[in-house]
């Protein structure tokens, strides 16, 4: 067979065997020769059998239990804390043992699962004692989704393991000299604070291991939900989130059973093939709900029917919009979005501002919880009106128009250019004249001629990704000398490797970490940073 022919629908795969010399390695191999035993490229016999004409490995119970004996199960193991990224461990023979959906205190046998030099990660397969700290999980979906990892830890201890982590992050990796820091400050909701959410559609749903271990009626429906972590190609069917305000998951859940009764198609991302790929909510504090549904293919009856029904069914939706999105990946920064009813926006408020929300717009996720955010900022600012401010990585300018009314001059900039049009309507939507947003790479837009042209900040704001703040422009930063930084992050261990290269021109006087994503281990903090005079 010519090689990269695919119509069998038969997994390549490269024989090791030099019984087989006419056949080059990466041919597929022949549909006549199934079923047929080869090894894998981890060296195990694997028999490859075909159904329907498409392939798929089988291993014996013997090779699996080859492969897994080197593995051992941990009895007794004690959980002692909860480390980065939200993961529990304890320590065996002196190693670190990573096991999820346990907190401190737990008593647990552990089957390991993956073997490091310095760590090992495993699975609970029975727990002795569970702690006293535990919290009973309030989602039927807990330990699938992997959205909400904490919702078996009390929130009070959540928020004392969030100021902890911070503390340990900026002494540990920053080693700066710190003040007291301020208590976390919790959100106020726990559950629907989310003002966002995607949810990808699959022609069918995850199955847990417990469905799987029941032997019952194999159940293939389709999905409407979350990916299954680390994997891109599998999704969870979800009944029920608690992330998000009403009418979220009664929007999902309409939306699959029309799907479904009308036999519309689910969108296989293997495949590539498909009617139905992403739908995305957004809700707003005013009340107001965005829906954009995302397509695979241009079918306009089946597209126009379904819109049409989720407007008649919805009323409350005041922006309802559509993608179709023929690409091979599932993003649609790139594509663009139709207006089926309604406005091409909805709006946020915040202190009597007004921000206009796009489908491709960014904004906080959790909305009460930003408002929190940028007071900490604006009061770590220190303004007084006669200021110029730099709000870098400024994003749709939500930041920037909050503080403009306290200072004399914004300067905004940011790399993604649709952002920085957001920014500018949202000032004149304002009334506010005194920003100016630029779009572009920050370490090329930020330099010593930028800074000449615009005025030297007195104050900066910095709000970037979670991987940082680019050395060059801490250090074009440093030339400029403002006299405070005010630095808002998501990643506290990479805003401590900033503020080491800050030093020892700037010392670190205020710490405020700020909790937007109750149950999981994200959290925000904000840092003041003052120049020294000697």
């Amino acid at each position: 067979m010519p090689r990269g022919r695919r119509d069998t629908h038969i997994r390549e795969v490269k024989p090791r065997s030099s019984r087989t010399p006419s056949r080059r390695a990466g041919d597929a191999v022949p549909f006549p020769h199934f079923p047929r035993t080869v090894k894998d490229k981890t060296g195990f016999l694997a028999k490859f059998v075909s159904t329907d004409g498409k392939a798929r490995t089988e291993f014996t119970d013997r090779q699996v239990a080859r492969k897994r004996k080197e593995l051992p199960l941990i009895e007794g193991l004690e959980i002692t804390t909860l480390a980065a990224e939200g993961k529990a461990m304890g320590r065996y023979n002196d190693m670190v043992v990573f096991v999820p959906l346990t907190v401190p205190g737990d008593v647990v046998d552990v089957q390991i699962r993956n073997r490091r030099r310095r760590f090992m990660e495993g699975t609970v397969v029975r727990y002795i004692e569970k702690s006293p700290l535990r919290a009973e999980p309030f989602c039927e979906h807990f330990g699938v989704c992997g959205g909400c990892k904490w919702q078996n830890l009390p929130y009070p201890e959540q928020l004392r393991f969030k100021e902890e982590q911070v503390r340990d992050q900026l002494t540990r990796i920053g080693k700066v000299e710190l003040p007291p820091l301020s208590p976390i400050i919790g959100s106020a909701r726990t559950t629907h604070y989310r003002n966002k959410l995607e949810f990808t559609f699959a022609p069918r749903r995850w199955m847990t291991y417990e469905e799987i271990a029941a032997a019952g009626d194999i159940d293939a429906d389709a999905a409407l939900g979350f990916h299954i972590p680390g994997r891109f190609d599998k999704v969870l069917d979800i009944r029920e989130c608690w992330l998000q305000p009403a009418p979220s998951n009664e929007i999902r859940l309409e939306t699959k059973r029309f799907c479904r009764e009308h036999g519309y198609s689910s969108y296989d991302i293997r495949e590539h093939r498909g009617l139905m790929r992403n739908l995305v909510v957004r809700t707003s504090s005013t009340g107001e709900v965005m829906v954009i549904v995302v397509f695979g293919e241009e079918d306009r009856a089946r597209i126009g029917a379904l819109l049409d029904h989720l407007k008649e069914r919805f009323p409350e939706i005041t922006s309802l919009m559509y993608m179709v999105n023929t690409k091979l990946n599932d993003s649609t920064g790139d594509i663009d979005a139709h207006l089926w009813s309604g406005r091409d926006h909805i709006f946020e408020e915040m202190e009597g501002l007004r921000f206009k929300i796009g489908p491709k717009s960014f904004y906080q996720t959790n909305s009460a919880q930003a408002y929190e955010l940028y007071k900490v900022a604006r009061s770590f600012a220190g303004l007084t009106g006669g200021e110029t401010l730099y709000d870098l990585y400024t994003g749709t300018g939500t930041i920037a128009n909050f503080v403009a009314r306290t200072c004399r001059q914004v300067v905004g900039i940011e790399y993604v250019p649709e952002a920085i049009e957001d920014a500018k309507c949202n000032s004149r939507l304002n009334g506010i004249d005194n920003t100016a947003f630029f779009a572009g790479d920050m370490k090329d837009v930020l330099d010593d001629a930028f800074i000449a042209r615009h005025g030297r900040p007195d104050v900066v704001i910095l709000d970037p990704p979670r991987a940082g703040v680019h050395e060059e422009v801490l250090e074009t930063i440093k030339r400029a000398a403002p006299q405070r930084i005010v630095y808002v992050s998501c990643n506290p261990a990479t805003q401590a490797r900033d503020l080491a290269l800050l030093a020892p021109l700037y010392r670190v006087t205020a710490v405020q970490p700020v909790d937007m994503f109750p149950h999981t281990h994200h959290v925000e903090n904000v840092v003041r940073l003052d120049r020294n005079t000697d």
